[in-house]
């Protein structure tokens, strides 16, 4: 009997310390390497959530590949909305600092995006909020890149950056 309790003890000491080593690891990994995320709405149909409100799909965002806000155009990214810090969104990225694009019912009818921002839109033009609603958006509210669909496993792919043709920046700073 005073075995089992010690096999316990130790079964349960054990058990603790990887608990508290593998915690810590786990937040470190979501924080800064990558997550896995549902994508709700209608503002990126077709690319995600084609099937509408019946299946939404789940992306991998990975933090680690903007560390260095290094994102270029026609990538999905996720970040936090502008006008609510509690929200993350998800849009292309259509422009980079310098270049100048024409907006679809922004204030302006061209806007040369500022250094430090980037211009971000929906696929589904009507259905999203976006910086054409906002403005250019900082580099300093990316989240992360959507790199894979992971959900539903008919739609498993990499996601490719993609800017449509009509989105193409007028003029583009030297890269």
């Amino acid at each position: 009997m005073a075995q089992a309790q010690g096999f316990g003890r130790r079964y349960i000491k054990a058990f603790f310390k990887g608990f508290f080593v593998a915690v810590p690891v786990t937040v470190t990994f979501l924080d800064r390497v990558a997550c896995v995320a549902r994508v709700e709405g209608a503002s990126m149909q077709p690319s995600l959530n084609p099937g509408g409100r019946q299946e939404s799909d789940v992306v991998l965002l990975n933090h680690w590949s903007i560390r260095n806000y290094d994102v270029q155009r026609g990538d999905i990214v996720s970040l936090v909305s502008p006008r609510n810090p509690e929200q993350k969104i998800i849009k292309r990225v259509i422009a980079l600092e310098g270049d100048i694009i024409k907006t679809i019912g922004y204030k302006k009818k061209y806007v040369k995006v500022p250094h430090g921002h980037i211009w971000v839109e929906g696929d589904h033009h009507g259905h999203s909020f976006d910086s054409n609603a906002f403005g250019p958006v900082s580099l300093g509210l990316l989240h992360a890149r959507a790199t894979h669909i992971l959900w539903p496993p008919k739609r498993w792919q990499k996601l490719q950056p993609m800017l449509p043709p009509e989105r193409k920046p007028l003029q583009k700073e030297q890269e």
